[in-house]
């Protein structure tokens, strides 16, 4: 049946700590909304199994699940003498994540206020037989989803235990191999965004790449809302199969320096800059970017904005190995992404199965 949040639960804000006094060795986390903790502290205010909702920021209205003790600050609001099945509450919750972003309000500091979050309107079946069988079917879809990333992760550590075997730690570059500014060894493209006000410069010739489409974790760029005309390639900047796409500028540090490698022809906007290598084989590169994300970003100041120039990526030196050595471990790369591709099928049809059960259960 449908039913109000305020009345299956109660709900309200935790206490603020400076973050100027979290312990790092601290027994509890602090979650002040947002997605994740934002450290740790030596006592708590909340049981564990409780659901929270981010109150304020960027993530306000972000749904998480907490299954240990915590402290909760005040921008974050935990639910209590509520439902016996807090797991149900929170599946009840998620299943509408993108409902409760939309209770936002405040265009400086989006916030969810008490009242809007009380008169949220969801299903909810009251029957706790049902509502066990639920969480357990969800729980095992959750696992065996977490499990294909646990695989995906240690794939990704495989390789990188065979880029130091083979070429060491490329910043301190043990084995001596020569070393040269990217501007040397590849041409460094930086997109654009052509005039939105002619029409005629968009249509269905080629994908135009926005930095939402280089995903951690996937190899190659996933496919693009929009699409350039003829005319719009002529205007705007484009490069074809097997080419680094770097996100040069974003809102965080850590998307920064992200990289996938073009299977076919895209253009792409100003957030990114295009490497097209000369001097390197394509997924060696691609990797050695990879391990060296700190050194992409360890220049930039998130305080003014957080860019990563053309200029600055041209001067940033690395190693050339020989290109034999390259095509070594380019062929090592191939035969375990060949694994990575069955996993991330694997993942996303049970991902599917997820949000059609999440459908099904919860409208």
């Amino acid at each position: 049946m449908r039913v109000k949040l305020k009345d299956i639960t109660n709900y309200s804000k935790g206490s603020q700590v400076n973050s100027d006094c979290l312990i790092e060795n601290g027994k509890y986390i602090y979650l002040n909304g947002g997605v994740n903790p934002s450290g740790k502290w030596n006592n708590y205010n909340v049981l564990s199994n409780t659901v929270t909702v981010s109150e304020g920021g960027n993530s306000s209205g972000y749904i998480n699940y907490i299954t240990e003790p915590f402290w909760c600050g005040a921008h974050c609001y935990y639910l209590f003498d509520g439902p016996k099945n807090t797991k149900y509450l929170y599946y009840a919750l998620k299943s509408q994540q993108q409902r409760l972003f939309k209770l936002r309000s405040g265009a400086c500091m989006p916030n969810i206020k008490k009242k809007d979050l009380g008169d949220f309107e969801l299903e909810f079946d009251f029957n706790e037989v049902i509502q066990n069988n639920i969480v357990n079917i969800l729980d095992e879809c959750n696992k065996i989803i977490d499990n294909y990333h646990l695989e995906l992760e240690l794939l990704d550590e495989l390789i990188k235990a065979r880029f130091v075997e083979m070429f060491g730690e490329p910043r301190s570059n043990l084995f001596g191999f020569d070393k040269m500014m990217l501007k040397d060894t590849c041409k460094v493209i930086t997109g654009n965004t052509p005039s939105k006000a002619i029409a005629e410069y968009y249509g269905d010739y080629v994908e135009w790449i926005k930095t939402d489409n280089i995903v951690s974790g996937l190899l190659n760029p996933t496919r693009a809302a929009e699409f350039l005309s003829e005319k719009g390639v002529e205007v705007g900047k484009t490069v074809d199969k097997n080419s680094i796409l770097m996100a040069c500028i974003a809102g965080s540090i850590a998307s920064i320096g992200r990289i996938c490698v073009t299977d076919r022809t895209v253009a792409f906007n100003q957030q990114i800059n295009a490497i097209v290598p000369q001097k390197y084989n394509i997924l060696f590169l691609y990797v050695l970017l990879k391990i060296s994300k700190d050194y992409l970003t360890e220049d930039i100041n998130m305080a003014l904005k957080g860019i990563l120039s053309k200029s600055k990526l041209e001067k940033k030196q690395f190693i050339v190995p020989p290109i034999e050595l390259q095509n070594k471990f380019s062929d090592f790369v191939r035969q375990v992404d060949k694994s990575k591709f069955e996993i991330q099928k694997s993942l996303e049809k049970t991902q599917e199965l997820y949000d059609s059960l999440m459908q099904k259960y919860f409208g």
